[in-house]
């Protein structure tokens, strides 16, 4: 009975080890990416994940409407924002 208790120590012990090493951090990550999506407002200056820069100018439930140039608009999923700038980075 001890021994197979024994046995299954290293596994618990490795799966609470990934747990705060991957899982936790990612849960993390996940959680502030969400709050930072909510908190897009228009007028905000943002980067998507493909690497584009503009200005929210339109925003839905899940899409919002991008500037990229002078009257270029595009729409994007709201989860392709990845990081907003400081107001004014894009000149």
């Amino acid at each position: 009975m001890q021994s197979s208790l024994m046995s299954m120590l290293p596994l618990v012990l490795m799966f609470v080890v990934l747990y705060f090493v991957m899982i936790r951090p990612q849960m993390k990550k996940q959680k502030e990416h969400k709050a930072m999506i909510d908190a897009i407002a228009k007028g905000d200056e943002v980067v998507t994940a493909g690497g584009v820069l503009g200005k929210v100018s339109k925003l839905g439930d899940n899409y919002v409407g991008l500037e990229i140039a002078s009257g270029v608009e595009v729409q994007i999923q709201r989860s392709a924002v990845v990081q907003v700038l400081p107001k004014g980075s894009i000149k």
